[in-house]
């Protein structure tokens, strides 16, 4: 699917650069797309480093086991191919629970970290199975709390209400979720997406087959005290939590305050939880944080190939005019669908293009003010779910997956069920 993709947008794009005169700008798009793909590559190589060293740590420590049963009952349902306290199950759970707080940047790290384990799960190599494509539609309907990059957007605009789009998010982005599942699951059972060797499936571990965690097994007896100042930082770190609400909540509402709240303590806390714990676990927390750091690199150098195939396609496409030509044919029939032909640009690439989408949502916050109708339906559109073709290239080039089956269909089937559930919410909201 992935390969039609490619191959359609790059042919077309130069077909229409040929009619248009637009065959410079694709020439300066090829190489332009290139670089991107390449920095936005590289700037991962931080964050993946990080949290993957983070992993490590909770790995060793005991930590993602206990994650994982705590939501065993929804994820046995989710994913029954998974056993239940296999590494990938507590991996899935972390990147989720990233997504829905917003943090972006720790989501992808512990994405990867996932699908690498479901490859060792994987009976047929280089090819998806049910479980990925389920972990990947997730991901793709990017359900989040809290959506902080709009809402940072939005009140540099000069929003007078930049936590607006709060409820509206929350119906689309879950609208999104609801129908990747479904899709995901109900795709699977159709003959042209089975992959071949599902007769292998019933060669997957149980669940008393889940391979032990050595590091764990391993780890050295826990400090002394270990518990105790583990006990007595926690009440510390709730002491000042609870202090820098009260200063804050004079000169701040209480939703601001909260949005604070989970925008800049979530990754401090999650940082210093997994180092304390591990440390009181008896990890060796530096050592075992380097082992699992030292795949940050290598994971990013393997995601250039396929993020510089993805951008280079729908750069090519946008600087050849096709966007704009494809916007201009769609407008009379999105208009009345309560989709004006500004935004038309948006709905096109937020499946494609994160950045692109973001440029656009920024101009129509400019030109037309962040607190009006399209300001409005362009925040939620945005914040209604994620970059389904940049996830796939991410978490699907971390492993090697080349047959991504019924992916790509579910993926854009949630972006469809976000995008038509933000512009519902947004007429029914603000419409005139």
């Amino acid at each position: 699917m992935l390969s039609a993709f490619f191959v359609g947008l790059v042919l077309v794009s130069i077909l229409l650069a040929a009619f248009t005169g637009h065959m410079e700008a694709v020439s300066q798009g090829v190489l332009e797309s290139a670089r991107k793909a390449v920095d936005l590559a590289l700037g991962l190589v931080g964050a993946m480093t990080l949290f993957l060293g983070l992993v490590k740590v909770a790995e060793a420590g005991g930590m993602l086991r206990l994650l994982a049963r705590a939501v065993a009952p929804v994820m046995r349902r989710l994913f029954p191919d998974v056993p239940p306290e296999h590494p990938a199950m507590s991996a899935m759970v972390l990147n989720i629970a990233s997504n829905v707080l917003g943090l972006g940047n720790a989501a992808t790290p512990f994405g990867i970290r996932a699908m690498q384990e479901l490859e060792s799960l994987n009976p047929v190599k280089g090819t998806a199975t049910n479980a990925m494509v389920l972990f990947l539609a997730i991901n793709t309907a990017g359900f989040a709390i809290l959506p902080t990059t709009v809402i940072a957007l939005r009140a540099a605009a000069g929003s007078k209400d930049p936590g607006g789009i709060l409820v509206s998010t929350w119906i689309a982005s879950g609208c999104a979720t609801i129908a990747a599942v479904a899709a995901a699951m109900l795709l699977s059972k159709l003959p042209r997406f089975r992959a071949r060797g599902d007769e292998a499936v019933a060669a997957l571990p149980s669940a008393g087959d889940a391979p032990p965690l050595p590091a764990e097994a391993q780890a050295p007896a826990p400090p002394r005290f270990g518990s105790r100042i583990a006990a007595a930082f926690g009440l510390l770190l709730a002491a000042g939590l609870v202090l820098h609400v009260v200063r804050a909540s004079g000169t701040a509402s209480a939703g601001e305050v909260v949005r604070d709240v989970l925008s800049f303590w979530t990754i401090p806390l999650l940082l210093g939880a997994f180092v304390l714990f591990g440390w009181a676990r008896g990890v060796r927390v530096f050592e075992t944080f380097v082992e699992g750091a030292k795949e940050g690199f290598q994971v990013a150098l393997r995601l250039i190939p396929y993020l510089v195939g993805i951008l280079v396609a729908v750069g090519m496409f946008r600087a050849s005019g096709g966007l704009a030509v494809f916007v201009r044919l769609a407008a009379p029939i999105t208009g009345p669908l309560g989709l004006p032909a500004e935004a038309v640009p948006l709905a096109i690439l937020r499946p494609l293009s994160g950045s692109g989408a973001l440029g656009v949502m920024t101009e129509i916050l400019a030109t037309h003010g962040p607190d009006s109708f399209l300001g409005y339906l362009a925040s939620t559109m945005q914040g209604s779910t994620d970059t389904t073709f940049y996830v796939l290239a991410v978490y699907f080039g971390a492993v090697g997956i080349k047959r991504t089956r019924h992916a790509v269909p579910a993926g854009l089937i949630a972006d469809a069920a976000g995008l038509s559930a933000a512009i519902v919410v947004s007429n029914l909201l603000w419409g005139g």
